[in-house]
């Protein structure tokens, strides 16, 4: 079972299940047995909720034994796949039976603890489910665990001290990426074909880029977040990481309001990933953005990925984006260190507890205290940024159809590169006592330099709001991925999935596979 476990991506997995070729709680136990085969190496899971998976599979197969559609294990009269001949399968279906992952992280799963990375959220156990999770479980996939994110998704790799690093299966020397950088390290390891992730700067693609995976971040309010999880600005959306675009696209079918359209019918996002893609005007943005200037890896990923859009008939045009982004840095820092701010200091409202310093990573508890000095003050004027950089790209967006640009500045850093030094620390223990704003300011600006440095290519589209996704379309010599990052107007997601689609089948990188994998299956 093992080996066409991994031959497959999620749809075709569901499709095993609708078929009978195999069943729900053989592709769980096969996911298990993954799971306990390479977790202890890359540490991507960190809850397990085998038992309660175990019993929802059981109760699926014998819904469908007995007629049922299989979907929360209800029985009816539709025959073994949920529909009869004249009711053509639906997202909501499709990915039915197939053992799922979410990110520990803001997507609440009802009566399963939900750390997002930090002690003091470790006891924490939501009672209802997020719409993330509520539309996955509706849809019948089956979520066995959480996976690891940096603490309270405050970086861009995923080393939380509370369950220690989470590695990449391509080298366990170096970062799977953050801040979902679970879902895509299991995802990268066979564990799942897809796993939930979301992105409030760039945490579905940069942990793609890193693990040679597909990330799509959806537009802004594509796919519906609680209330209280809609931070100041609006960063941050829910989607996955993947191995495959259609697997991508038929998950926001399901996520963002398609999932009773039959399956792949022309306006679903899955229908957008079958059709031809016409030739794009592409905007080719060099510009390392927030980083200070892109490594020969990154450069070479994107020179890659030019000549093979070119080769498919896209017209490239080297363009400069016009932006200030010295700018960028700082309202999307102002409006980060809000968010920390209400995350950390303002934790009793959910945890009914008090938080405390001894709770909380010195980076994280700094810039909560970063967020209470300078960052409520800063707000109208970092929205009002925010606008104006949103304003911009739209105009360019009016002229070409995708902007491709760099993911990151350089390939996957190692573990424990990016940690602060020492001295750091001792910096940000006096900051948060000390709330002093000239000092307060020169840490701000040394700490977000060294993490911009490496992962300073993605935030901008999360203050825009726009769709944008990495591909991996390019290994460096010593065998790491390196992803490029398409972006489009807002609410174009369709156009992003007809060109990854096309990329995909020219460049393919399903059957690419990392190391582990291939010394541990």
């Amino acid at each position: 079972m093992l080996s066409d476990y991994l031959a497959h991506d999620a749809l075709g997995l569901a499709e095993l299940v609708r078929t009978r070729e195999a069943s729900a709680r053989e592709l769980l136990d096969t996911a298990i047995s993954r799971t306990e085969a390479v977790n202890p190496a890359i540490n991507a899971i960190v809850l397990k909720d085998y038992e309660a998976a175990r019993e929802r599979a059981s109760r699926y197969d014998a819904s469908m034994a007995n007629g049922g559609n299989g979907i929360n294990g209800t029985n009816g009269a539709n025959g073994a796949n949920g529909a009869d001949a004249d009711s053509p399968q639906t997202a909501q279906t499709a990915l039915a039976g197939v053992p799922y992952l979410i990110k520990d992280l803001g997507a609440a799963v009802a009566g399963l603890r939900m750390t997002m990375g930090s002690r003091h959220y470790r006891h924490f156990i939501p009672t209802d489910d997020a719409p993330v999770v509520a539309l996955a479980k509706a849809a019948g996939l089956n979520i066995f665990g959480k996976t690891s994110t940096s603490e309270l998704g405050q970086m861009p790799y995923t080393e939380p001290e509370l369950f220690g690093a989470c590695r990449n299966p391509w080298n366990l020397d170096h970062t799977p990426g953050g801040s979902s950088g679970g879902a895509a390290a299991a995802v990268a390891a066979g564990i799942v074909p897809l796993a939930h992730a979301s992105d409030g700067g760039g945490s579905i693609r940069i942990p793609a880029s890193c693990c040679g995976l597909f990330g799509l971040k959806p537009s802004r309010g594509r796919v519906p977040r609680m209330p209280a999880a809609v931070a100041a600005g609006e960063l941050g959306v829910d989607h996955a990481i993947s191995r495959s675009v259609r697997d991508s696209a038929v998950l926001l079918d399901l996520l963002a309001g398609n999932a009773a359209r039959p399956l792949g019918a022309p306006g679903t996002f899955l229908g957008a990933s079958r059709e031809p893609c016409k030739p794009l005007n592409i905007a080719y943005v060099t510009e390392p953005m927030l980083a200070p200037s892109l490594s020969a890896d990154a450069r070479a990923a994107l020179e890659d990925a030019a000549q093979l859009a070119s080769s498919l008939g896209h017209n490239i045009e080297p363009v400069s984006l016009g932006i200030d982004f010295d700018a960028v840095r700082h309202a999307f820092l102002t409006l980060w260190s809000v968010t920390a701010e209400d995350l950390v200091l303002n934790a009793e409202r959910i945890t009914g507890r008090k938080p405390s310093r001894d709770e909380f990573e010195i980076s994280t508890w700094a810039m909560a205290h970063v967020g209470r000095k300078l960052g409520e003050r800063g707000l109208p004027g970092a929205l009002e940024e925010q606008r104006r950089i949103t304003e911009r790209l739209t105009d360019l967006l009016s002229c070409y159809d995708v902007i491709l640009c760099a993911t990151l500045a350089a390939a996957p850093i190692k573990i424990g590169e990016m940690h602060p030094t020492q001295a750091e620390r001792m910096q940000m223990r006096a900051v948060s006592a000390m709330p002093l704003e000239p000092l307060m300011k020169k840490l701000l600006a040394e700490a977000s330099n060294k993490a911009f440095a490496w992962a300073g290519c993605t935030e901008l589209f999360n203050l825009s709001g726009q769709p944008a996704m990495s591909i991996p379309l390019y290994w460096n010599a010593r065998g790491l991925p390196v992803g490029v990052q398409f972006a489009a107007r807002d609410g174009r997601e369709a156009t992003l999935l007809r060109l990854a689609a096309q990329l995909e089948a020219a460049r393919p990188w399903f059957d690419k596979r990392p190391p582990l994998i291939k010394a541990r299956s």
